[in-house]
């Protein structure tokens, strides 16, 4: 196929639409799809090709108000709702035994969902609230479901798990892997618990690459600065205003960053997830559609750490992975 070339205002819709044959037959799990945010973007914009859509979230209700707004524009789209509560490791079980229980197999899955941060708060796991939402949670899901990724397997496909990451991880100093399973509320800071969660995206997604030996491909991404759900809710408006992402107004801070519309933000998850350019590059990284693993900072990309993260979280799960 010929390159399109992708910029920062590329559209998920525009990458949809490039890989269209790519996305035809297949079945999506998409975690984090509640209206006005990137998940829900990028589930409305491959419902239109896609065999099936899985959208998840913790609430019902908001998961039908997205399947309803997602089958007004294609009435033909083939919606699943699956409640999942990433924040806790019983509910992610539950879940998962629903999605082992479809009769299709998971192409794709689409590690999106993150927590809203703010202030300390535990897990009832006792886990830190965005350690366990945006890494132990996502973790145990493609463990427990990865028979059903394995089984789309073909001899021209390769599943996929893609993380949403953030640019931010590089501003923190790395991942404190002795917090991983034991959060310390003395030393907890908003900014860093977020960034290092997204330390852990990249580098699972780099290990899962290296450890499934090119059964499932592993990707991760900087989707931008986009003014979503996420960074409007109350609990967590406060510590975004605190780290400058946020104006006194409670609006986007437009001195500090380039922000992205939301059908922007979603682009990069599109083609991380479709793009067929990336099937010789496992464990690759993008940003504005495209492979950017030299923005990484070392301490994501660390081999090492990567494995110790892969080992603890193991632990903390109770679960070894196995392909």
């Amino acid at each position: 196929m010929s390159a399109p070339i992708f910029t920062s205002t590329t559209t998920a819709e525009e990458v949809a639409t490039v890989f269209a044959d790519q996305v035809k037959g297949k079945n999506v799990l998409i975690t984090g799809t509640s209206m006005n945010g990137i998940g829900f973007e990028t589930a409305r914009v491959i419902a239109k090709y896609a065999n099936l859509v899985i959208i998840t979230g913790y609430s019902s209700e908001r998961l039908k108000l997205s399947e309803e707004a997602i089958k007004k524009e294609f009435p033909s789209a083939n919606i699943r709702r699956l409640v999942l509560d990433l924040s806790s490791l019983a509910a992610v079980r539950k879940a998962a035994a629903e999605v082992n229980a479809y009769k299709e197999p998971i192409h794709v899955l689409i590690n999106n969902a993150a927590s809203p941060g703010g202030v300390f708060k535990l897990s009832v796991d006792g886990l830190e609230r965005q350690m366990a939402t945006n890494h132990v949670g996502p973790f145990l899901l493609m463990k427990l479901i990865a028979p059903k990724l394995l089984a789309s397997a073909t001899a021209t496909f390769t599943p996929r798990v893609v993380f949403v990451a953030s640019a931010g991880h590089a501003a923190c100093g790395g991942i404190d892997l002795d917090k991983v399973g034991n959060p310390d509320p003395a030393n907890y800071n908003f900014s860093d618990a977020y960034h290092e969660t997204k330390c852990a995206n990249i580098l699972t997604a780099i290990e899962l690459s290296k450890r499934s030996g090119g059964k499932i491909n592993g990707y991760s991404l900087h989707p931008g600065a986009i003014y979503t759900n996420l960074i409007q809710k109350e609990e967590s408006k406060t510590a975004f205003q605190a780290a400058g992402v946020l104006g006194p107004d409670g609006l986007p801070n437009k001195d500090a960053f380039d922000w992205k519309t939301i059908p922007q933000g979603a682009a990069t998850t599109v083609a991380a997830a479709f793009d067929s350019r990336l099937d010789d590059k496992p464990g690759a990284y993008l940003f504005d559609c495209v492979e950017a693993n030299a923005t990484v900072a070392p301490h994501a990309s660390d081999p090492l750490t990567a494995k110790k993260l892969w080992t603890i979280t193991e632990q903390i799960i109770g679960e070894s992975f196995t392909f």
